[in-house]
């Protein structure tokens, strides 16, 4: 069942805005987001969710495959979840993965990554660099593996490029980002402008919930904050971003700083669309065009 684009805005900021700016219990945010998963998100047709273990990095990422009928081609997108570093899973986000397999023809995998508080910086981005080492072990030539990800999984992915391209490892076939969370330090207008026009996101949790995740390092750090990172060689980036998001700042100086690096990168804006509209696949028309954008950028990625 689709339901209209003001429908969902209203329903996260008089729900979930309300609900993420006073949530203290992160057990319980947690479990709520995956009861919500279940409940809310349209699992396509046919949809298989397959559990593994990867140990790439010398110890275990457990990690989710999401696919939806038979892959057609040959390649696979490495996909980090978002939920500011603290909340979040594979089983929150698995749903739209499976859309994107079908739409794509690729394989999908999510790695369970650590979460803060419990496992700060940089642990995340160790399963991260742990779980893209296992895939070329498996077998996956770099040009066959995309890196993917929102909101703070989408910084994570463009963290993992930054480090890709600043040591030996080979570079991957390409990147896309709903929404990222590339600048730890808040240096982005966005942050401030959009406070109240962004129908999801309290702005006056931001601090928080990275400092859980950092714990005193250098928000910086480019393997926090990948806008300021380097990426020599890296193939094409694909951003989506919508147009009130507190988070568009760090989409649009994301892709411009690529652009200063000579790499092919693109940023598309939505007009009126939530934080990572996308997962809303099968209910919002919207998210159906946006990833079937992904899906074009895919195709000429993964050769």
């Amino acid at each position: 069942m689709k339901f209209p684009l003001w429908l969902i805005n209203l329903f996260l900021r008089l729900v979930e805005k309300r609900h993420l700016a006073r949530a203290t219990d992160l057990p319980k945010l947690r479990r709520r987001f995956v009861r919500q998963a279940r409940l809310i998100f349209s699992n396509p047709p046919y949809s298989s969710y397959l559990a593994d273990v990867f140990c790439g990095g010398g110890h275990p990422v457990p990690v989710v495959w999401a696919s939806s009928g038979r892959p057609t081609r040959e390649g696979v997108i490495l996909y980090f979840h978002g939920g500011s570093y603290v909340f979040g899973s594979p089983r929150t986000h698995q749903a739209m993965l499976a859309k994107l397999s079908r739409l794509s023809g690729l394989r999908t995998v999510l790695p369970d990554y650590r979460l803060a508080p419990e496992h700060g910086f940089p642990a995340a981005l160790d399963d991260a660099v742990a779980a893209y080492t296992h895939l070329i072990d498996r077998g996956y030539r770099p040009h066959q593996i995309i890196l993917g990800g929102d909101s703070a999984g989408g910084g994570l992915a463009l963290a993992l490029l930054h480090v890709i391209c600043t040591t030996d490892l080979p570079r991957p076939g390409g990147v896309f980002a709903f929404s990222p969370w590339t600048d730890l330090t808040f240096s982005g207008a966005s942050i401030r402008d959009n406070a109240r026009a962004d129908p999801m996101l309290p702005v006056g949790r931001l601090a928080e919930m990275r400092d859980n995740y950092l714990q005193g390092s250098d928000p910086s750090d480019p393997r926090a904050s990948p806008l300021f990172g380097r990426f020599e060689g890296a193939s094409a980036v694909l951003v989506q971003c919508g147009n009130h998001e507190i988070l568009l700042d760090d989409a649009r100086r994301m892709v411009g700083n690529l652009k200063a690096q000579n790499i092919e990168a693109r940023l598309d804006v939505w007009e009126n669309v939530p934080h990572v509209w996308q997962i809303f696949q099968g209910r919002l028309s919207q998210a159906d065009r946006a990833l079937g954008d992904v899906a074009e950028f895919l195709a000429r990625s993964v050769r």
